[in-house]
């Protein structure tokens, strides 16, 4: 069976996005169905990005207290059993100022990834079972960068300060849910950790730079540590190495690192392709 699902991790900066871009134009250049999907996509399958989740008292008190956006809500918002799913950046994309700031705070206090680690938890995975049965026979191959791991981790450690144990059995409950898709996990590499995080810092946005610095050093893990700026949150990088290290050593999913260190597209994109050509004929036969 030809996977149905390929991951792409690593840390910030390894070239991730790179990556998932790669393995999306080889399996093109295969003849492949492939669906890309990059960390950020509001459209995410499997994942929630920009979603808001409420009971239904929660939804009703949100209505009364907003009305004029009653029916804006209403137009972007889901309903499962008891659970309703706010598509809330998407409404912030498109209209912008018009939507009060002290709205927009008030659906992000119950943005998915603000949720107590348990309920986000429960959240995803059931996401992911839904994913998963959906696609199962479907003939498209789906490439998603960076929701597998790093989510998980980025809640769990980073945000909360949760226990090891915890977190890699949040990662391993989600490679159970992907098993009958068959999935290929390719983790990205580099040589030089700090290299690589300081070239990131560097090239992106200073905006990007501050948000991850404070994200990494003001709460969970970083804070406990007393770590501060971007010393501390490359001390804090090291550790989810460490973390991220151990979770790959434990899947029993299909699994390959590949190095990045180079920078060299055309050796990197051979290499990647070696990858996916090994997986996919040894799948064929």
């Amino acid at each position: 069976m030809i996977p149905k699902l390929i991951l792409i991790e690593g840390l910030p900066g390894f070239g991730k996005s790179t990556t998932a871009q790669l393995v999306h134009e080889i399996l093109t250049e295969k003849n492949m169905n492939s669906q890309l999907f990059l960390e950020g996509n509001l459209d995410h399958p499997a994942d929630y990005d920009g979603v808001a989740c409420y009971t239904q008292y929660e939804y009703d008190e949100l209505l009364k207290t907003h009305e004029k956006f009653r029916e804006l809500f209403n137009n972007h918002t889901t309903i499962q059993g008891n659970k309703y799913f706010l598509e809330y950046r998407k409404i912030i994309n498109e209209y912008g100022t018009s939507i009060p700031n002290e709205l927009v705070q008030a659906m992000f206090k119950n943005d998915i990834y603000e949720l107590s680690l348990d309920q986000n938890r429960k959240l995803i995975t059931e996401r992911w079972r839904q994913f998963t049965e959906r696609i199962l026979n479907g003939p498209d191959i789906y490439v998603f960068e960076c929701c597998f791991i790093q989510n998980p981790v980025t809640m769990g450690m980073i945000k909360y300060g949760a226990k090891k144990e915890d977190v890699i059995s949040y990662v391993i409950e989600l490679a159970t849910i992907v098993e009958k898709l068959n999935p290929l996990l390719i983790y990205v590499e580099q040589s030089d950790l700090d290299h690589s995080f300081r070239k990131a810092v560097k090239e992106r946005p200073k905006e990007w730079s501050e948000g991850f610095i404070e994200y990494y050093t003001n709460q969970g893990f970083g804070q406990k540590q007393g770590y501060h700026g971007l010393e501390g949150t490359l001390q804090v990088l090291k550790a989810r190495r460490e973390w991220e290290e151990d979770i790959f050593n434990r899947l029993n999913i299909v699994k390959q690192k590949v190095d990045n260190s180079t920078y060299n597209m055309n050796d990197y994109k051979q290499r990647v392709e070696g990858i996916l050509s090994e997986y996919i004929n040894a799948n064929e036969k």
